[in-house]
């Protein structure tokens, strides 16, 4: 497995797996409804947009989207098997804190310590930036309890709360 800064070529596997991402945070924390609505943004020009939005992150800062591949499916898509994405500085002003942005893993991959490896990565990225506050935060649903499991064991700890509201 290589652990490594993301690059155009991966554009396909990272997408994929942004795909996984939220369709798992709409099934596996609110299911069918919330499930739709995940499933219903992702289409093309989301898709565009938010692959812009990374090409411009990266542009900041090359590392604060790291790819774990798996060095055996270079060829196709599914080569990238998780990412961790964290905002650039100049987002810092956010949470006044480095942002966890997302950290994904393919079910597949999981508990083979990759995703810790993804995790020293978005932490080194959070100790070299320039923040109001030394934290390194992210917004953890809370039916999620496998991530929270994860986060817990990294010593996150509850730090406010997000709430939502339909617009």
């Amino acid at each position: 497995m290589e652990i490594r800064p993301y690059e155009p070529a991966d554009a396909e596997g990272l997408w994929q797996r942004k795909r996984d991402f939220e369709l798992g945070l709409g099934s596996d924390t609110g299911g069918d409804e919330k499930r739709s609505q995940y499933e219903g943004k992702l289409d093309a020009d989301y898709r565009e947009e938010w692959l812009e939005w990374v090409e411009r992150c990266v542009a900041e800062d090359e590392r604060c989207v790291t790819v774990a591949v798996d060095e055996s499916e270079k060829t196709s898509a599914d080569a990238v098997v998780g990412y961790a994405f964290v905002l650039p500085e100049s987002h810092r002003f956010i949470w006044d804190a480095a942002v966890l942005n997302e950290l994904f893993l393919s079910p597949a991959h999981r508990g083979t310590g990759v995703a810790d490896e993804l995790m020293t990565a978005a932490t080194d990225l959070a100790r070299d930036q320039d923040l109001p506050l030394d934290r390194l935060v992210l917004d953890v649903d809370q039916e999620n309890d496998r991530a929270k499991a994860f986060y817990d064991r990294y010593g996150f700890e509850h730090w406010g709360e997000m709430v939502a509201r339909d617009l």
